[in-house]
């Protein structure tokens, strides 16, 4: 069965959501520990992982950029305009985490 493309949008804004979460979430507990500031941590780490929250909600392929390329230079933009709103989609997702993470640990970084 094919997914439709509103499927696939909404599941990747939460694929990418999730990753930020739960990374944040997963790491500063090991920051925890090692001894370390888990909540400083956890703000680093939603920062850091929203490239890879995007890499993994776009399946981690090259396959995104290859019909992007074939949108531009063989005509098919619907195709292209629908891979760039994966791309969106996702990164809506990282920002969406990174800013949930931000507002849970407000005021109790470490500097």
């Amino acid at each position: 069965m094919k997914d439709t493309f509103v499927t696939l949008f909404i599941t990747s804004y939460f694929i990418a959501l999730g990753v930020i979460i739960g990374g944040s979430f997963i790491g500063s507990f090991g920051a925890f520990l090692m001894g370390k500031p888990p909540l400083t941590y956890m703000s680093t780490l939603s920062d850091n992982l929203k490239i890879w929250a995007l890499i993994a909600a776009i399946g981690g392929t090259f396959d995104t950029f290859f019909s992007i390329e074939k949108g531009f230079f063989q005509g098919a933009t619907k195709e292209a305009f629908k891979q760039i709103l994966y791309i969106l989609s996702a990164l809506g997702g990282a920002q969406t985490g990174a800013l949930l993470i931000q507002w849970l640990i407000q005021d109790y970084l470490s500097s």
